[in-house]
Parts: structure tokens; sequence; C-alpha cells
């Protein structure tokens, strides 16, 4: 059976650029492509030449890609030719192989916004497609505001989108510019594009994520016939998001209908660097990536039920819809007091701890679990302090040193310029083979630069000088930070949740608990390199 093929256009570059918050530099634009060329993505959208310094020397730079670089603009002005619109020529100035400019569909907007007739816009959008086209670029037009447009007067709507194709445009795209329509809406309105006489190999999708339909309106689409698919990774884009990628990548691969009616530029083996590059692009915005993202998110594939989890150990297609190493994830089956001994075993297993069923010391680890978590410990996220927790319990976690004391102190003053300035530091002792070791570390900085506080402070004490066991984590980072109150009072109890990396991309988390937040910092600190000691086979 012949497959269609589905052509996927990334706009995270572009659109994924107006998300708040959100702002690239041209290093970050470069890398970001260089994830996407990886996956295997069609057309890669690298922003809008002339707006800003950072698109032109992102298109100056020229980056060499596999997928079509595509250079984003608006169509030409009124009372202007096409050959002589300075914003058009800027787009063409990119010299990228394909063009996508955007232009009005919905009478509305381009009586109001324009201020325009209808037959001034639908001249504009051919005469600008036929100049690109021209230039012997690949032209797309983005239909802003189709289905908008397509309810209020769709005869207009299917005209601009016919003159964009009558005009030498390889894509017609479709935008839920507002992100409002619904499944049914797209699904009609993409039918009525084919019908007016723009063929589906030449129809797109664009969606936003307003109504959180922004990929079921994209599948709509592709079933009434669309052939290009639009979208960001991470469902980055202004207000709610775009169409997210990485859950409609998967999607078209892996489930039925569309993994046996059509192919992509995707391969399987792309699809394993997936989860990688959702966190990737994380990691460049320096935010923490979302637990809960279908497939590629940590929690995608947690278990947290003992039902579940004792099925899981059977079977796992019981509760997991994909194996998640296709889309390079991994299979967690978290603790917590709701946890029974299958999901403790399942846990401990793959923590390479072998026990057997029955055995009486998975009583005794899900009793002091049930202890902790009254007190104030979660262990659902904190996979590392459970790893620990059990390893003590059953008497095979090493010693690889003793907290002999630490102290922290913060003062803030005025320096000699009469700037505020907060110090803070500290000094931590360990005992390593019988041999105290101590180390000192102080900050001091500018009042609005938080992150140099206390506990960064005792973070850079402790894996200063931990002598033979050093090098093994020189390369940890902490790359989010954490803090609750349990219960309030003067009896709070804070609970702080860290989240760590190394050099080889392992990212791991540990919980620490406490009345004091230091102290509740420096427990959870202290588990993060003792596990990092353990994942890395250290010998006391």
């Amino acid at each position: 059976m012949t497959r269609d093929r589905l052509y996927l256009y990334d706009t995270t570059l572009r659109d994924g650029q107006q998300t708040q918050g959100v702002q690239f530099s041209t290093a970050d634009k470069q890398a970001i492509a260089e994830v996407l060329d990886e996956l295997g993505l069609d057309y890669i959208e690298g922003g809008w030449p002339g707006a800003n310094p950072t698109d032109n020397d992102f298109f100056a730079a020229a980056p060499r890609t596999g997928a079509t670089l595509a250079a984003f603009g608006m169509t030409k002005r009124a009372g202007r030719s096409a050959e002589n619109d300075d914003v058009l020529a800027a787009v063409l100035n990119a010299n990228t192989p394909a063009v996508c400019i955007v232009g009005k569909t919905h009478d509305f907007h381009v009586e109001k916004a324009l201020g325009i007739t209808l037959d001034e816009n639908r001249a504009n959008i051919h005469d600008s497609i036929a100049h690109i086209a021209a230039q012997g670029r690949e032209a797309l037009f983005d239909a802003e505001h189709f289905f908008d447009g397509w309810k209020a007067n769709p005869a207009y709507a299917l005209e601009a989108c016919v003159a964009a194709y009558a005009a030498g445009a390889r894509w017609v795209v479709l935008c839920d510019t507002n992100g409002g329509a619904l499944p049914h809406e797209v699904a009609a309105a993409t039918a009525a594009v084919i019908a007016a006489g723009v063929p589906g190999d030449h129809v797109g999708i664009h969606t936003h994520n307003d109504t959180e339909n922004a990929v079921a309106n994209t599948l709509a689409a592709v079933d009434a016939g669309a052939r290009q698919v639009q979208g960001t990774l991470n469902g980055l884009g202004e207000r709610c998001g775009n169409a997210n990628l990485t859950t409609l990548i998967p999607t078209l691969l892996l489930k039925e209908p569309y993994a046996s009616r059509y192919e992509t530029g995707v391969t399987a083996q792309a699809l394993t660097g997936l989860t990688r590059a959702a966190r990737l692009l994380d990691d460049i915005l320096n935010r923490v990536p979302m637990k809960q993202a279908a497939y590629v998110g940590t929690s995608a594939f947690a278990h947290k039920a003992g039902l579940h989890a004792s099925a899981i150990a059977k079977d796992p297609t019981t509760y997991e819809h994909i194996d998640p190493a296709l889309v390079g994830n991994t299979r967690i089956v978290p603790m917590s007091n709701q946890a029974g001994q299958s999901n403790l075993r399942e846990r401990l297993t793959g923590a390479g701890i072998e026990v057997d069923k029955g055995d009486p010391a998975l009583a005794r680890i899900l009793e002091r679990i049930k202890r902790q978590e009254s007190a104030g410990f979660a262990y659902d996220t904190a996979q590392a302090s459970f790893e620990l927790l059990a390893r003590d319990e059953l008497g095979t976690l090493p010693a690889f040193f003793d907290v002999e004391r630490y102290r922290v102190i913060s003062e803030r003053r005025r320096n000699a310029r009469g700037e505020i300035v907060v110090e803070s530091e500290a000094v931590v002792t360990v005992s390593i083979r019988g041999t105290a070791r101590t180390s000192y570390f102080k900050n001091e900085h500018a009042q609005d630069m938080s992150d140099e506080g206390p506990v960064n402070a005792l973070w850079q004490a402790l894996k200063s000088d931990l002598g033979p066991y050093q090098a093994m984590i020189d390369d940890m980072k902490l790359v989010d930070f954490k803090v609750r109150i349990t219960n309030g009072g003067t009896e709070a109890v804070t609970r702080v949740i860290i989240d760590y990396q190394d050099g080889a991309g392992h990212r791991w988390a540990t919980v620490g608990v406490s009345a004091n937040i230091v102290d509740a910092a420096f427990d959870a600190l202290h588990e993060g390199i003792v596990w990092k000691l353990l994942r890395d086979e250290a010998v006391a």
C-alpha cells in the first residue's frame, strides 16, 4: 500500500520566539535548527528577516540543513508593486530556498485592520506570491485568521486561498490564528478549500492551542486532506502556544490510521531522539521540562499506583500505549505511601537492586516511606532519595563520606561604594576514611543577584573537596530547586527538592525536609552527591 507523504514544518524559531519570556540568541537558533534537522523535519522557519538583529544574523550565517530553510514575512502593501515593496524585499534578500508570507483571509481584518478593499487584498496576495515564485523560490502562503474568516465570509476566505495557489504557492497554509477553532470546524473548512480547487497536497495546517485542541485540530485537517503540518517543539508559541510537534510527530508515526496511511521525513531511529530534543530546548530556555508532557515528559511513563506497577511488571502494554524507548524516554515506577510491594520491587529492579518477593525488607522499606512522607517527604519525583533510603534499609548503602558539621552565615550590608550587598559564606567538614576535610566558600553579590545565596555557598563548599571522589562529581550541576512549606504556623516544615544533571545527561532528584530551609537543602544536596557516587560505582 502506497502511503501519502506528510511534510513537517517547524516554526519554533519564529512563532516559538513569540512565547512570553522567550528570547533566542543567534547561537540558540543555530543549536535548535541543528536538533530539528537531526529529527528529519522537512522545513525550518528561521524567523522574519529585517524584524530584529538576531533573525538577520541567523539568516546571514545560513545554517546548512537537510531541511528546507524558510524565511517569514508578509504580503506587499497596497499601493506598491511587489517589486518595490521594501518589506517583501527584505524577506527575499535572506536568500532562503523557501519564503512564507502571511496575508489576511478574514474580511473583517482586511477592512478594519488593513483599511483596504477585499479586491485590493486579494491582489496583494496574488502579486506577492507570483513575485516570490518568479525569483525561483518555493512560495508558501499563511492564510491568517482563515477559520474565523471561513465562518464569517466563507466565499472570500476561499477566494483568497485560491488566489495564492493560482499565483504559484507551493503551500496554502490554513491558520487558526486565534486558536479558537474546534476539530469539526477545521475538518469542514479544510475540505472546503480542497473542493474549491487547492489540492490537498498543497494544503497545510497551522494551529494554536487556546482551547487545548491544537494537536486535535491538526489531525482533523490531515484527515480532511491537508498534507503539510506546522508546529513547534514543546508547543512553544504566542499565548497558549502552537501545535506541539513533540506530540504530533510520534502520533503520526506510531498511531493508526496515520502510521499506515502516511510517511514523513522522520525515521524510527530519529524518533528515538525526540525526548532529547524536547529537553535540549528546555535547557536552552533555562526552564524546567513539563513532567506531564505527552511522550517526552518524565511522568509520561510513570506508574505510581500499586495495581498499575504490578501489571506493568508482567506486561508493559497493560498501562503503556507505546514503548517509551521508541521516543527515547524511559519508564518510571515512583514510590509513595500509595505504593505496594509490586511497585517497590519494580522500582528496585529498575535501580539494579534485586529483592525476592516476600523479603521482610520490603515491608520495612514501605513502612519507612510512609513515616517519611507523613513527616513531609515526597518520593514521587525524588527517585534518588528513594533509592538511597531503600539501600540504607537493605544495608547496601556504601559509606562514602560522613558530614561532621556545616556552618552558613549570611549578611546584608553596604559596601564602600554605598551599594547594598548580600554576603554568604559556608564551611563544611566531611570525614573520608577517617580523615577530616574542611572546605570554605564565600560569595558577595549585589542585592538583585539572588542565585548566589546561602544554599549556593553550601553547595560550592560541599562539592569542592571530596578527595578520591572529586573527579566523579565535577560534572554535576543543579538544574532546579523547589521549596514548599508542608504545613503552616509556628511548626511549619520545609520540603526542598533539587534536580541535578551530569555531563552524560543523566538527571536525578533528591528531597530534604526540615523546619530549617537551609538544613533541608543541605540534606538534599548531600544525597544528590551520594547518589552520583553510587551510580558511578565508586568504591568507598
